[in-house]
């Protein structure tokens, strides 16, 4: 009986975390920006497809250069942070801009997870390193919402990757979900249950990838960036990040920033760039 239950559990949870369709456009094309289609092979065999942007960097330099990989967050895709692409081009760092599994142009799945963001990083990754004009040990990570927590989670055991962006990430998936509306005025036990359930369905437990314990395990340098409007990961979980990060990361708060929309963020892209590109120098 209490097997019926979890699995009835296991099935809600997909549906109610199933993912939103989204974006597919803008293109760097219809942003006036040179880009390859990339396709990659996902670890379980699906198809990551992206856009490589070499800017101009890519053209006039003879060295192998700097790189950056973008990564979406939950319910969005990479076209929602293409307006941060000039900048960074214009600071000599070719991108990789990745839609994670289940999002934008790659294939569908029937959920995603912090971790499963991390693998599909993890292959773009290795994508760039293989790249005959990238240095292989001078990429950075960018990521917003779950793919901030992703970069997090994938620097924190890849010692290689040379500087991090986090946006808008949470401190601790569990707190976050724990404060939803739908699970607040749970029983403790209930609510322990439905934690304990989603665990069991993405096959990691959250302590073991909650940003809040992977940042601290990185050495490179990390700006955590965060929206001072921020409904949905209340900024206040950026500050602790920094706190559990020690001196290799600071903060950088965006006045009137919420959760969702990149527009705010855009005025700081120039000085994240420069940073990124000091960093992996």
């Amino acid at each position: 009986m209490v097997g019926r239950v979890l699995d009835m559990l296991r099935w809600l949870l997909l549906r109610v975390y199933r993912i939103p369709p989204t974006p597919t456009n803008p293109t760097p094309a219809d942003l006036g920006i040179p880009a390859e289609d990339v396709e990659l092979t996902a670890v379980d065999g699906s198809c990551l497809r992206g856009w490589f942007l070499p800017g101009p960097a890519a053209t006039t330099s003879s060295e192998p250069l700097p790189a950056v990989v973008v990564l979406h967050g939950w319910g969005s895709a990479a076209t929602d942070l293409l307006p941060a692409a000039p900048d960074l081009l214009a600071a000599g760092l070719p991108v990789l801009y990745l839609d994670a599994r289940g999002h934008g142009r790659s294939d569908p799945v029937d959920f995603m997870s912090m971790p499963r963001f991390a693998e599909d990083l993890d292959t773009a990754i290795a994508w760039l390193r293989q790249h005959p004009r990238i240095d292989p040990d001078r990429i950075g990570v960018v990521g917003h919402s779950v793919g901030a927590g992703a970069c997090l989670l994938a620097a924190s055991r890849d010692p290689r990757i040379g500087a991090i962006v986090a946006i808008a990430a949470m401190a601790h998936p569990a707190e976050l979900i724990r404060s939803s509306p739908g699970l607040r005025p749970a029983p403790r036990p209930l609510a322990t249950r439905v934690l304990t359930a989603i665990e069991d369905t993405i096959g990691h437990r959250f302590d073991a990838f909650a940003p809040i314990a992977t940042i601290s395990r990185i050495a490179a340098p990390v700006v955590v960036v965060h929206g001072t409007h921020d409904t949905t990961v209340p900024p206040r979980d950026a500050a602790r990040l920094v706190d559990a990060a020690g001196p290799n990361a600071r903060l950088r708060l965006v006045p009137g920033a919420d959760h969702r929309s990149v527009t705010p963020f855009l005025p700081l892209v120039a000085e994240l760039a420069r940073f990124l590109r000091r960093a992996l120098t």
